[in-house]
């Protein structure tokens, strides 16, 4: 189905795969593309509870193509706008994806490597592995990545991160918050299994509505949270599945959307 990805669905489950080992799972013009009509698919698709993004071969994501990067010397000022706007769409895509995103993340998270690692909800990677927002070491910047990372980061890091472009281990992005769990990387599929049981015995429009609210209470005035955030919750308490999961906790059961793996 994909030329650059490799998809496995396991139940609920979707595994992700960047597929191009030979150049470290750099992205090009046909990765972007791919990685954007997998995320529209993934937002139609009701089956979907968790999805897992990992790379193939010896690093998650290295950045931006060699070969791709030297095309663009040549680029017109409308071809960079359209190429730019095609990233920052692809972006976005994963980044609003209803559905929890875990990164697993192993070797190297580089540039726009580590900016898919800022659009997964949770990120275990290998604890040896490399990040850096490398972008200004080529004289380009992480424009794209940017509102990814900053939500992330923040903006103390990101201006130590972007304006060196240097490279940073794995205890670093957790600190920062880029990433969430680290582990040797015999034991990454351990953790990223855990998590994904964690969110298949969660009410899955509750994780859902979680995500939404997420997104709203960041982006909105303080003085509209209080509207915004009781909305939400008394949506939520009269939805058939808070009352299952109500109903669930009293009866000493599992619920009826608890899966396991």
């Amino acid at each position: 189905m994909f030329e650059t990805l490799h998809t496995t669905r396991r139940g609920p489950v979707e595994y992700l795969t960047l597929n191009r080992p030979d150049v470290r799972n750099a992205f090009n013009e046909v990765m972007i593309a791919e990685l954007a009509k997998w995320a529209t698919g993934i937002i139609t698709d009701s089956d979907v509870r968790v999805v897992v993004i990992g790379g193939a071969g010896k690093v998650f994501c290295a950045g931006a193509d060699v070969a791709w990067m030297a095309k663009m010397v040549d680029y017109t000022d409308e071809e960079n706008q359209r190429d730019a706007a095609a990233a920052a769409e692809m972006f976005n895509a994963i980044d609003t994806l209803p559905v929890p995103v875990i990164g697993r993340v192993h070797g190297a998270a580089l540039g726009g490597g580590a900016g898919l690692a800022a659009v997964c909800d949770v990120v275990v990677a290998d604890d040896q592995a490399v990040f850096g927002f490398t972008e200004v070491k080529l004289g380009i910047l992480p424009a794209i990545i940017s509102p990814f990372a900053l939500a992330k980061i923040g903006r103390s890091a990101a201006r130590e991160l972007f304006l060196t472009g240097m490279r940073f281990n794995a205890a670093r992005a957790r600190e920062i918050g880029l990433v969430h769990a680290l582990v040797p990387a015999i034991d990454l599929d351990v953790i990223v299994t855990r998590y994904i049981e964690e969110f298949l015995s969660a009410g899955p429009e509750a994780i859902r509505s979680a995500k939404s609210l997420i997104r709203r209470v960041w982006t909105n005035a303080p003085s509209d949270l209080p509207a915004i955030t009781a909305e939400a919750i008394a949506t939520r308490r009269v939805s058939a599945e808070a009352q299952e999961g109500l109903r669930a906790f009293l009866e000493k059961r599992r619920p009826a959307w608890s899966v396991s793996q």
